[in-house]
């Protein structure tokens, strides 16, 4: 019985386990090794050790249980951390990110939740002189694209809330900018790994966003239930929200222990996160620099002229899918940005996706194409331009700052 590592690849449908690493009792060499070499059985079980039963699509009824087997697209020998290299300790396996088995989250109760992913690995050919080899000790788990991101808890005694942050290159010890990314209904709970991991959050830490900013904190809050939560627990039409001091009080506190350049704090998130944005935007009209809603589920009919005329002055940049069937635009960010406009405000746009066939559908999701910077167009179906340029949402929110 022999060891595997475990990696994980945070994409838009969450984490996902995308390569195995397993540990040989001697040297492979890569022309040994090819991908029927191996077969892959996984389970998925919950903190009490059952089988977990899931949806394979979020949007599909039927539950299906979560063990069978995983397509091996390539294998090659590797170093410890999955690099390739001729001659090996080392095997890396990679798998089919389609498969029902790959997320190592599962929506249970209407919440995603990190579940526990074994596997077995059986060789079924030889590789050199070694045959037979059953692989089914786990070992580490490592995620890449998360290495730099930490977790934590605010001080906030009336309610606290767990948070997950990157913390960026500073070699000039100098105040940073601070992007927020608050999240949807489904990212709720107790562990702040779900608040950046249940999305592709990451992307705001990647190589290519973080240049627009010359790098730049990133701050992923998380609430126990949902910030449309009014203290009723229901998603309601009040517009309120019992989180917004408990939140408030855990980004101040963030701001003042990490070198924050506070008139570039960023604002942002998707659904329920996209409510609380403009939920914190109307309450704090003068604190954000900019804000990214997605989807965004506040009620245009609570908002009222005077918070109109309070915030017309922040740039924001608005997503949504005429399609969703969850969030009705119509009846939160379209008015909402209808009605700024005739405000007066100059720095508001709004990516209103078409996407009915023969478009690929979008619906509810938006996000996913908000956070890999697709989909940058204004509401007139033109170019977002700065500066005579044409910008992507990053690229333009990276150019505002606060008085």
């Amino acid at each position: 019985m022999y060891q595997y590592d475990v990696e994980w690849f945070v994409n838009e449908d969450g984490a996902q386990v995308r390569r195995l690493i397993l540990h040989l009792p001697e040297k492979a060499d890569l022309l040994d090794v090819k991908a029927d070499c191996f077969c892959v059985y996984a389970e998925r079980r919950d903190e009490k050790g059952n089988l977990v039963y899931s949806h394979p699509v979020w949007y599909e009824k039927e539950l299906k249980k979560s063990a069978g087997y995983r397509t091996v697209l390539a294998a090659y020998p590797s170093t410890k951390e999955g690099e390739p290299v001729r001659t090996g300790d080392y095997i890396t396996l990679e798998l089919d990110m389609n498969d029902f088995l790959s997320r190592a989250m599962v929506t249970i109760s209407d919440r995603n939740k990190f579940v526990d992913c074994t596997f077995r690995v059986m060789q079924t050919k030889e590789i050199g002189a070694m045959a037979g080899m059953v692989f089914d000790k786990p070992g580490q788990i490592r995620c890449p694209q998360t290495k730099d991101w930490k977790q934590g808890v605010s001080s906030y005694e009336k309610m606290p809330l767990g948070y997950g942050f990157y913390r960026p290159q500073n070699d000039d010890n100098k105040p940073l900018p601070l992007i927020i990314w608050l999240h949807g209904a489904g990212e709720g709970g107790m562990d702040p790994r779900i608040a950046y991991m249940g999305n592709e959050v990451t992307a705001l830490s990647s190589e290519k966003i973080q240049s627009y900013f010359g790098a730049a904190w990133v701050l992923a809050p998380q609430c126990p239930t949902m910030w449309m939560d009014d203290g009723s627990g229901e998603y309601g039409r009040t517009g309120k929200s019992m989180y917004v001091h408990a939140l408030k009080a855990l980004i101040d506190e963030f701001v003042e222990n990490h070198l924050v350049d506070r008139r570039r704090i960023y604002l942002g998130g998707c659904s329920n996160g996209g409510f609380m944005t403009m939920r914190m935007l109307i309450d704090y009209p003068d604190y954000f620099a900019a804000a990214y809603p997605m989807c965004e589920a506040l009620y245009d009919e609570t908002i009222t002229d005077q918070d109109i005329a309070s915030i017309c002055h922040i740039p924001v940049w608005f997503l949504h899918a005429m399609t969703d069937s969850v969030v009705s635009p119509e009846e939160t960010s379209a008015p909402t940005y209808k009605r700024l406009i005739r405000a007066g405000a100059k720095n508001v746009h709004f990516t209103y996706i078409n996407d009915r066939p023969p478009f690929p559908m979008v619906n509810h999701a938006c996000w996913r194409l908000g956070l890999r910077e697709k989909e940058n167009y204004d509401f007139d179906n033109k170019p977002v331009m700065k500066d005579g340029k044409e910008v992507t949402r990053f690229q333009w929110l990276a150019g505002f700052s606060r008085p």
